[in-house]
């Protein structure tokens, strides 16, 4: 995480939210955002965590076009005291922080163009509704992203958050659960993703390994396409319970003695679920 290039708008408040003007939103966006919803949700049913499907329907998302923040929020609040407020782009990570701790997640306002419809590289409304906040209204999951929140405000100060910013990504964004002797998704990257829900689960390219937090913190990502390393959590109790158990500083200080880990390693130590071919990213510089 980085916030050195950004600048807040002189329209946006002191903790950079922004009205969402939902009036604004033309036809067009409205049907481009019906478009990615019936596509990502023909697909995700039996691939994505239940706790993700039952979010939608307590918020009621499937309702057409981009929804309005005040009526989502009066739901997800009484859901779990979350809510969801809009800001014009990527924000700092203090300020980011700041909100996750206090129950409240940043949103762009704004949605991808028809032809950003498979990829885009600053998160939009689409991906930061549809794919994060059906998992706000699981207790479990909601109680985690603050526990997170917290936590990232403290490795701010010991000059770890780049540690912490790992756990957010292979969780948050790119996160595995195990169903049985199955995989599903519940990271929003993956799930707000058509491309990539199909990638994570069967493509035999990328690693799967049983999440290990240490081991989580230690290993680059990248940033512009597919991953190649996912973890694979048991349950979000258990996800929460090592969030809230762990004291992350003695962590820290233990993994400043120890290389960082590229995301075609595997360790010994490692609980391996599938180990990649790595054939998609044969060739491929620009790992993080």
């Amino acid at each position: 995480m980085s916030d050195a290039a950004i600048e807040k708008p002189l329209f946006a408040a002191d903790d950079w939210t922004i009205p969402q003007d939902w009036q604004r939103y033309s036809d067009a966006e409205h049907a481009l955002w019906d478009r990615l919803f019936a596509r990502q949700s023909a697909i995700l049913p039996g691939r994505v965590a239940p706790a993700f499907l039952q979010g939608l329907d307590i918020l009621r998302l499937s309702k057409p076009g981009i929804p309005d923040f005040a009526e989502l929020n009066a739901r997800l609040q009484t859901a779990t005291g979350w809510t969801v407020v809009a800001v014009p782009g990527l924000v700092p990570d203090d300020v980011f922080f700041d909100h996750l701790a206090n129950r409240r997640f940043v949103a762009g306002r704004f949605i991808r163009t028809p032809d950003q419809i498979d990829y885009i590289e600053q998160p939009d409304v689409f991906h930061d509704v549809f794919g994060h906040v059906p998992l706000l209204a699981n207790p479990v999951f909601a109680d985690y992203m603050q526990a997170w929140g917290r936590g990232a405000q403290r490795a701010s100060s010991l000059g770890a958050i780049d540690r912490l910013a790992r756990l957010y990504w292979y969780t948050v964004e790119f996160g595995l659960i195990r169903a049985g002797d199955t995989l599903q998704t519940y990271g929003a990257g993956i799930v707000s993703s058509h491309s990539e829900t199909q990638f994570a689960l069967a493509d035999p390219s990328p690693h799967r390994i049983r999440f290990d937090l240490g081991r989580v913190m230690r290993t680059r990502y990248i940033i512009d396409d597919f991953q190649q390393v996912y973890f694979v959590i048991d349950s979000f109790e258990d996800l929460l319970r090592q969030t809230i158990e762990t004291d992350f500083a003695p962590l820290y200080q233990s993994l400043a003695t120890l290389p960082d880990l590229n995301v075609a390693d595997i360790l010994d130590t490692d609980r391996v679920v599938h180990r990649g071919t790595q054939a998609y990213a044969s060739g491929r510089s620009g790992m993080k």
